[in-house]
């Protein structure tokens, strides 16, 4: 079993920054994509950024060039720098692993963490 644990999320002011992190322990053989996703009261759940093991990223529109992801490899862990924030950017924040195991590949989430920003 792969365990994912994400810590960082808070209360912050608008235009505040905070720092994500998610670190997946258990039988990993290697992390393949990793990603950030969030859910915002009352709406759906939405990718925020993903990362290939190569490090390629991708976002959301409404994050671009306020947020950042990144990983360490060797500590298997994935980062989400959040700078600029804005009350639309209130939500439970989840990581999410494409994790390779001896005997296959799979997909693991975190539990979440609370990130608010007051206007």
């Amino acid at each position: 079993q792969v365990r994912l644990v994400e810590s960082g999320g808070g209360l912050v002011q608008t235009g505040g920054s905070l720092r994500l992190s998610c670190a997946a322990s258990g039988s990993i053989v290697s992390m393949n994509a990793m990603a950030w996703y969030r859910r915002a009261p009352g709406k759906q759940r939405e990718l925020v950024a993903d990362i290939t093991s190569g490090g390629r990223t991708n976002y959301a529109d409404s994050v671009k060039g306020r947020f950042t992801i990144s990983r360490d490899n060797a500590k298997n862990t994935v980062y989400l720098q959040m700078n600029n924030l804005k009350p639309e950017d209130t939500a439970v924040y989840y990581c999410n692993a494409d994790v390779q195991m001896g005997w296959g590949r799979y997909d693991y989430s975190g539990q979440g963490t609370q990130v608010s920003v007051s206007s």
